[in-house]
């Protein structure tokens, strides 16, 4: 439910903005990955969706490490927002 509202809190924000930054980019990857992650759980043998997400996800990581590399600041506050990595505690 958090996330449902967050995505839509989001998606409503990036429509005035424009949509083809990285981050919007990454926020459609996202909710991609999401709805076909959700798919496979029921429909384990479908292996055409399988490589579908298999590329989603790769587009995704590439357009991230760009982020990364290009300004830090930006690929933290959208990782914290979509909540896609896992937090380092040390």
């Amino acid at each position: 439910m958090v996330i449902n509202s967050l995505i839509s809190v989001i998606s409503q924000k990036e429509n005035e903005e424009n949509r083809g930054s990285v981050e919007f980019q990454v926020f459609s990857f996202t909710t991609k990955i999401r709805r076909l992650t959700s798919h496979l759980e029921l429909h384990k043998k479908d292996y055409s969706s399988q490589r579908g997400l298999r590329k989603i996800l790769g587009k995704r990581q590439r357009l991230l490490a760009y982020l990364s590399k290009k300004n830090r600041v930006r690929y933290k506050e959208l990782i914290d927002r979509l909540d896609i990595r896992e937090t380092k505690t040390r």
